[in-house]
């Protein structure tokens, strides 16, 4: 499978301005030609309700406001313009906690740095074909996240089987 970067308008969210460069540099290698870029989680939250990205490729750690309070930000089903957009986390620590602690706030995938090309290439092609329903609980909207079981109580997104909403 091929995605077509090219019909694709991507957000990067870094602080760091060099990993942002080279984020960039990698999707434009793909062939992607509409990149929004923010170095900040408040810009970033500004440019996803004004450009209403595809794809978001989140930084953990930012100024003003961190990628856990935006992905949740992003999620939010009452004030987001798109809750189900693809959100890669990107970040330097690979401790388990923060991997579930990001699972928990909605990202479809997490990416440790650096980063690099094929691997890049395979986590965007891993959303493309990601096909979880996406899950309403208790605090929580998104993707259902592997090992945690679809919950079965009727909630107001979910019909009276306890089902999921799907991407429209």
């Amino acid at each position: 499978m091929r995605l077509e970067f090219e019909r694709l308008c991507f957000l990067v969210a870094e602080d760091n301005a060099y990993m942002r460069a080279a984020l960039v540099a990698m999707l434009e290698a793909f062939g992607a030609q509409v990149i929004h870029q923010a170095q900040d989680g408040e810009s970033a939250l500004a440019l996803f309700a004004e450009e209403r990205p595809d794809v978001v490729l989140l930084d953990w750690e930012m100024p003003q406001r961190d990628g856990l309070s935006v992905a949740r930000r992003m999620r939010d089903r009452e004030t987001s313009p798109d809750p189900f957009v693809p959100i890669l986390m990107i970040s330097a620590h690979a401790e388990r906690a923060r991997v579930l602690e990001a699972r928990d706030a909605g990202i479809n995938d997490y990416l440790v740095k650096p980063v690099t090309p094929r691997v890049l290439y395979d986590k965007l092609l891993g959303l493309a074909v990601d096909q979880r329903p996406f899950v309403a609980a208790p605090g929580y909207f998104g993707p259902q996240r592997p090992g945690v079981p679809v919950p079965r109580a009727t909630t107001p997104d979910t019909g009276a089987d306890g089902s999921s909403e799907e991407r429209s």
